[in-house]
């Protein structure tokens, strides 16, 4: 794709700047017919020269990066939610935007293109700057194997439909006989330009938590029973399938033991905290253990690319099913009263999925863990038999906290902060849940007006905290610099 747009960006900057072509080579430490190649469009910059761009013009990234119509349109009105089926996807880590995602665009222009004999895949946004962190090169290629593809990394491009946006081509005998413009918008989500997915259509009347507050109110009926309402009752058979699948992945990670794949040398620790319990140990202390280990049982396996399910994203997908496994065991709850619980959460998901963002490239970590947190919180609050203005306090609670909050993951990985803020959250959904129990009478904030406000503080995040490994911890990390 040709770069015009940030070449015409680049001349325009140097006129208002009074920068010389010359004197901004020199700054950027290239030579004039370089410079003369990003504004014609016929190359594109490094992620290097980028930076430097945006430090001799004293602009931010995100008008390099994605551009400037990306993150600042209104969220469209939704007429309904998707089914739950949407929300839980069952597939292999480490990301449902960088991974599942791709790989599902990819298998679609595969089947389209079925006698072409060459694949040309160019990321950009953020599936560029941490593709190869998440193995998103990989996946694209072995998904179109065996036929011969190439990846490229394009930092350059902007005016991005989403942050996490490809685009394919299909050659036979070097002519261009096809292409797709896809964005992966996470939770394994996709959208196709020019192509209606069938599966984004809405199912459910309502789209806000108040009026299906007021519809479960009205008809005497608990969120669950909206959903098998909604959805038939061959919802149990798939929520089973999701419950057994969620069990397995943490029986699988309490299990395996050594160091995860991608070079930053982390250790499972999983099986670790699961035994390591103290003589003198508290019920208070042993639970918050119990916990962690489950969830820190399912991030390692979604780090290293084992079979989970997304909670509401590959990254944030320890927190429900450790928080209902504890429960599950120590309360001795039914599975059905677990996929219950699995079924309100799932609402709690595509509320924020259809109101605001999951995607961590989108609108930061707060998008995909407070949504996580605040699923797990409306799941126990089901469990517990708690009110629905109990169960929405709970919900909105864990999500404002979580308010902020960014992405920015060492080494483009989904393992430092990822693994061990799946913990902290689930600990954190028990906190609010129990702070529902005493403070709901009392709230002020509904949770509609928080996940309007989590969009909104999600649009207002620098790119670098946007799941492009450029900020923060994954900037400031140097592997020679140890712990005391």
């Amino acid at each position: 794709m040709e770069n015009h747009s940030f070449g015409k960006k680049i001349a325009t900057l140097q006129k208002q700047h009074g920068i010389t072509k010359t004197a901004l080579a020199d700054i950027l430490g290239v030579s004039v017919n370089t410079l003369s190649s990003w504004e014609k469009g016929e190359t594109s910059p490094s992620f290097d020269a980028i930076c430097n761009l945006c430090s001799a013009f004293h602009l931010s990234l995100d008008d390099f990066a994605f551009g400037s119509g990306t993150q600042k349109a209104e969220k469209e009105l939704s007429n309904g939610l998707q089914s739950i089926r949407q929300m839980y996807k069952i597939g292999r880590g480490p990301s449902s935007s960088h991974t599942m995602g791709p790989e599902k665009i990819c298998r679609i222009f595969k089947k389209k293109n079925p006698d072409v004999d060459k694949f040309k895949v160019i990321l950009y946004g953020s599936l560029a700057l941490t593709g190869r962190g998440h193995g998103t090169d990989r996946i694209v290629k072995e998904t179109l194997s065996p036929i011969d593809t190439t990846v490229e990394f394009d930092f350059a491009k902007t005016d991005l439909p989403h942050p996490n946006t490809m685009e394919l081509f299909a050659y036979k005998d070097d002519k261009l006989c096809d292409s797709m413009l896809a964005c992966s918008i996470g939770g394994g989500e996709v959208t196709i330009k020019g192509m209606k997915m069938a599966e984004s259509k809405p199912i459910y009347e309502f789209s806000t938590f108040k009026d299906i507050a007021e519809h479960c109110r009205k008809n005497d009926i608990r969120i669950w029973e909206y959903v098998e309402k909604t959805e038939g009752s061959d919802i149990w058979d798939f929520l089973g399938e999701v419950w057994d699948c969620m069990r397995d992945c943490i029986k699988d990670g309490l299990n395996t033991e050594g160091i995860l794949p991608g070079g930053l040398g982390v250790s499972r620790k999983a099986g670790f905290l699961f035994r390591q319990n103290h003589i003198d140990e508290s019920p208070e202390t042993r639970e918050n253990r119990i916990v962690c280990a489950y969830a820190y049982a399912v991030g390692e396996q979604n780090a290293a690319g084992g079979r989970i399910v997304t909670a509401p994203t590959c990254g944030a997908s320890g927190v429900l099913p450790a928080v209902m496994l504890y429960f599950q065991k120590k309360r001795g709850y039914s599975d059905r009263e677990i996929e219950q619980a699995l079924a309100t959460a799932a609402i709690i998901g595509l509320l924020v999925k259809t109101n605001a963002s999951i995607s961590g490239a989108e609108c930061g970590c707060q998008a995909e863990i407070g949504t996580a947190c605040a699923m797990t919180a409306a799941a126990l609050g089901e469990l517990f038999g708690m009110s629905l203005e109990q169960i929405e306090y709970a919900a909105e609670n864990a999500i404002e906290h979580h308010l902020g909050l960014t992405c920015d993951p060492i080494y483009g990985l989904v393992q430092i902060p990822c693994i061990e803020r799946n913990a902290v959250a689930a600990m954190r959904s028990i906190n609010a849940i129990n702070l529902a129990n005493f403070l709901t009478a009392t709230r002020k904030i509904s949770l509609d007006l928080i996940i309007e406000t989590m969009y909104e503080t999600g649009r207002d995040l620098s790119a670098k905290y946007r799941e492009t490994s450029t900020g923060g911890m994954a900037k400031l990390y140097h592997p020679n610099i140890k712990c005391d």
